[in-house]
């Protein structure tokens, strides 16, 4: 499979070309400037790939949750570059992209959403990645409990809300993988298998995964 990825769900932009088992990305600290850099990005790997977008088998891109407006830009692009090239498309949860970038076994993600909230989800690894606990925006005291010990902690979530998350799951927690975040290379990688079975979408049926409605609290609300 010939795959190009990007994410934009975070303050960073980084974009991937899987071509069959080689995979090169890129990431830059773009903070508001994803919508100028990525398709930049995305002509410079294929250059140095000497690819086009025409031999591409899909695009795949951080579907969310995550940053309201990155969500938007990753869409878009992934929408307009796929009708361009008569391509199928394929959202991926940032979620699973993280658990994807902390390697194996039990992982919590979990990421800052801010307004005191986090998106979390737990993964196990086996034949892929599967859902132990659905994504979900929640307050990180109510997080979900997980059966088992030994999880995995990683995403900006722990890093600002970690000595709640630790309390929360009671030394369920054995160690933080630091310095995670969703990722293109990750999302190139849990695209692939699926794409192979037939699952990418026309691009007019692709979409971000929001979780949350809104982007800040009212007045009232702080």
């Amino acid at each position: 499979m010939k795959i190009i990825a990007f994410d934009t769900s975070t303050e960073y932009c980084s974009i991937a070309l899987l071509l069959d088992s080689e995979l090169l990305s890129r990431e830059v600290l773009a903070e508001q400037r994803h919508s100028e850099l990525i398709l930049p990005m995305l002509q410079r790997a294929l250059e140095e790939t000497g690819m086009t977008l025409a031999q591409m088998d899909g695009i795949a891109f951080g579907a969310g949750p995550g940053s309201f407006t990155g969500l938007r830009i990753a869409c878009g692009v992934a929408q307009g570059l796929a009708f361009g090239a008569d391509l199928p498309v394929m959202g991926i949860c940032t979620l699973e992209a993280l658990a994807q970038e902390a390697g194996s076994g039990n992982v919590i993600a979990a990421l800052d959403a801010r307004m005191g909230e986090i998106y979390h989800a737990a993964y196990t690894k086996g034949d892929g990645w599967q859902s132990v606990s659905e994504p979900a925006l929640c307050l990180p005291q109510h997080a979900p409990l997980l059966p088992g010990r030994d999880w995995i902690g990683c995403g900006s979530g722990f890093s600002v809300y970690e000595e709640v998350l630790r309390t929360r799951y009671n030394g369920c927690v054995s160690h933080i993988v630091r310095g995670l975040r969703p990722h293109a290379r990750a999302i190139a990688q849990l695209a692939a298998p699926r794409f192979e079975k037939g699952s990418g979408l026309d691009p007019a049926a692709a979409a971000p995964f929001y979780i949350r409605n809104k982007v800040a609290l009212k007045e009232k609300e702080r």
